[in-house]
């Protein structure tokens, strides 16, 4: 799957975990937190799109995502992702079977 196209996919993935994306300029790298109690995740816009997967997939590693459908090529990549992160998603063989 192409960057582009995978960075598409995960930030909807990121909505339907809800989160709120932000994509900002700036010499930081990127991570999630909680203002006002919305959960919030910021990627440095001025970073190549792998960088931005990265950060998205290390997010989504703790989020629960159970409940939310995710097409089979996304499900290689985030679990080729979080191998590489070395990111032990929350719930990771419970309720979502990575293995196919």
């Amino acid at each position: 799957m192409k960057p582009d196209k995978l960075l598409l996919e995960l930030e909807y993935l990121l909505e339907q975990a809800g989160y709120q994306l932000r994509k900002e300029r700036g010499s930081f790298r990127g991570n999630d937190c909680m203002v006002e109690g919305d959960r919030l995740v910021i990627v440095n816009k001025n970073k190549p799109s792998e960088a931005q997967i990265g950060t998205i997939a290390r997010v989504l590693g703790t989020a629960d995502l159970s409940g939310i459908y995710i097409k089979p090529a996304v499900k290689k990549e985030l679990s080729s992702l979080w191998d590489k992160l070395a990111v032990v998603p929350h719930g990771y063989g419970e309720e979502l079977d990575f293995e196919e």
